[in-house]
């Protein structure tokens, strides 16, 4: 079931070019918004130039490859980005993509300008979207992370490639023109001045483009930690009643008081701020941390509708079709009433927004939601989301990085029902480990670096992959 209706322009295709020097995080802009989008259910792809000059042969290139003197050489980048565009008109007439990404560099008005032609050839509004980065230590930061992550640079000792990567750099500055609302004011550009210190925006004209300006301008790469917790064990989750406003049972209680010992542990002088739903079994579970709580309406379970207070085997016998039908198509399925999960994630952008502008968030909500709000971070497929397990006292870790989320989970030692509900039946108990559909969601999940998870409890959790097993 498809659903990215956001604009009144019909059919509308936008391409956004990522303009700057190598190390100013384009790369990490061109993933945060392809995920972003991912996640809203619009289709986007990001075509990285880089990787059609190595399908053209030059894997391994030293910086002289990028002298703009080399006329060979400079109709091989030529040729690459010619190749780049090509897959990026194939894919949107294809596969009605809505939003493609070009990761490149585009660092001349010329070329920027044959860029604009070729698009209008195929009827695609172009945008151009400036990294410009004079912060010394980002952009140190930023060689060392490519350094240790490109195929350019693979098998080359670290202070080579810092040294070929900083020529690199320089061939680039030779030849580079920056976007200016003087000499490029027809131009639908935005331009990130140090990520988000300052933003310049010019001739911004659609509702898409809006909503991706909004989101640039809101991303941070300070080093920060979103925690994530469900609510302790409530009375529903007990009798396995689903939605209520139920209150915490005596193990709920018990693990709201080892929350507050497991954040002292792991967290010693962070400056936290709380964010719970406006349901009492989340408040509850908050009130012995002494940090400040925001209560936020985004962040309600979701919303059952008729089936608000009913097991799922009462579901399945009043509800049968409802029941099927939900199975089948989990993200889009809305109760009666009620709510989908794409319902939940339009409610949630909001919370996104302000994750990616704060600092050290602490969030106790509830299994749908954190389910949402975990397949962001981890580019989770939403036709996978649903069916994650997010077990009850769980505290989950979230580390952003520029190329990933690194995720550490810790289980508090007090025992707490399961509430997770395998695909095709109305029982609720702990996932089958040996089920291969979960072997497979382990294997889509591995996006950022593997993490072994240290524990708050004698329970051994294990690697991250197992989050989808409990």
């Amino acid at each position: 079931m498809g659903f990215h209706t956001i604009s009144n322009d019909k059919d509308l295709k936008i391409c956004v070019f990522m303009v700057g020097l190598p190390a100013t995080g384009k790369s990490f802009i061109s993933q945060k918004i392809v995920r972003y989008l991912s996640w809203l259910s619009i289709p986007v792809k990001c075509f990285n130039v880089g990787q059609s000059r190595r399908e053209l042969g030059v894997v391994s290139p030293d910086a002289e490859f990028f002298n703009s003197q080399n006329e060979e050489n400079y109709k091989l980048r030529q040729k690459a980005l010619s190749n780049t565009m090509e897959q990026l008109f194939q894919w949107f007439e294809k596969e009605d993509g809505t939003v493609g990404i070009v990761d490149a560099t585009c660092s001349t008005r010329e070329r920027r300008q044959w860029i604009i032609k070729q698009c209008e050839m195929y009827d695609i509004k172009p945008m151009f979207l400036e990294s410009w980065c004079n912060d010394d230590e980002l952009i140190m930061k930023n060689i060392k992370d490519i350094n240790s992550t490109s195929p350019d640079y693979t098998d080359v000792d670290p202070m080579m490639a810092e040294l070929d990567f900083k020529k690199k750099i320089q061939y680039y500055k030779n030849v580079y023109e920056s976007l200016n609302s003087q000499t490029d004011s027809e131009v639908t550009f935005v331009k990130l001045i140090n990520i988000s210190e300052e933003v310049i925006i010019n001739k911004i004209q659609t509702y898409l483009q809006s909503r991706i300006v909004f989101y640039v301008m809101n991303i941070r790469i300070k080093p920060r930690c979103i925690w994530l917790s469900r609510h302790g064990e409530s009375i529903y989750n007990v009798e396995k009643k689903i939605g209520g406003d139920s209150l915490l049972s005596e193990r709920g209680l018990q693990y709201a008081k080892k929350l507050k010992e497991m954040i002292e542990e792991n967290a010693p002088g962070e400056d936290l701020t709380v964010w719970t739903s406006t349901l009492k079994r989340t408040q509850q579970t908050a009130q012995y941390l002494n940090f400040k709580k925001l209560q936020w309406k985004a962040l309600d379970e979701l919303d059952a509708g008729v089936c608000d207070g009913m097991t799922y085997e009462e579901i399945e016998e009043v509800y049968p079709e409802d029941f099927k039908a939900r199975d089948e198509d989990k993200y889009f399925y809305r109760y009666r009433g009620g709510e989908s999960y794409r319902d939940v994630v339009i409610r949630l952008e909001p919370i996104i927004m302000e994750l990616e502008r704060r600092e050290n968030i602490l969030i106790i909500t509830h299994q749908a939601v954190l389910r949402c709000i975990y397949a962001y971070f981890m580019n989770v497929p939403q036709e996978e989301s649903p069916w994650m397990a997010i077990p009850l006292h769980t505290l989950i870790k979230l580390e952003p990085r520029a190329y990933g989320t690194k995720v550490t989970k810790m289980k508090a030692n007090i025992p707490a029902v399961s509430t997770y509900k395998e695909k095709g039946t109305s029982h609720v108990g702990e996932a089958d480990v040996s089920n291969k559909k979960n072997d497979k969601f382990h294997n889509l999940l591995i996006n950022a670096p593997e993490i072994i998870s240290p524990v708050a409890s004698s329970t051994n959790l294990g690697k991250f992959g197992d989050l989808s097993k409990q």
